[in-house]
């Protein structure tokens, strides 16, 4: 999915997981900026944003791969 009008870039473009089936279950979207990446809800794409630094994304990332609930500190 993506928010991004043609043209401009300063929005980002938002992705959900491949995971996602499309049927409504709980989702988030997610873009990457220079040094950020972006959380969302996906059901409601006009609110908050959670922005996680990039060195902070790929340790977030594999945790929840392993299913840890904590991040390492």
């Amino acid at each position: 999915m993506s928010n991004a009008e043609p043209g401009d870039d300063d929005r980002p473009t938002w992705f959900t997981s491949s995971y996602s089936n499309g049927a409504g279950g709980e989702c988030v979207e997610c873009a990457i900026s220079d040094d950020h990446a972006l959380v969302r809800d996906s059901k409601s794409s006009h609110g908050p944003v959670v922005a996680v630094g990039i060195a902070a994304w790929g340790p977030f990332v594999r945790a929840l791969k392993r299913g840890r609930r904590h991040c390492p500190e």
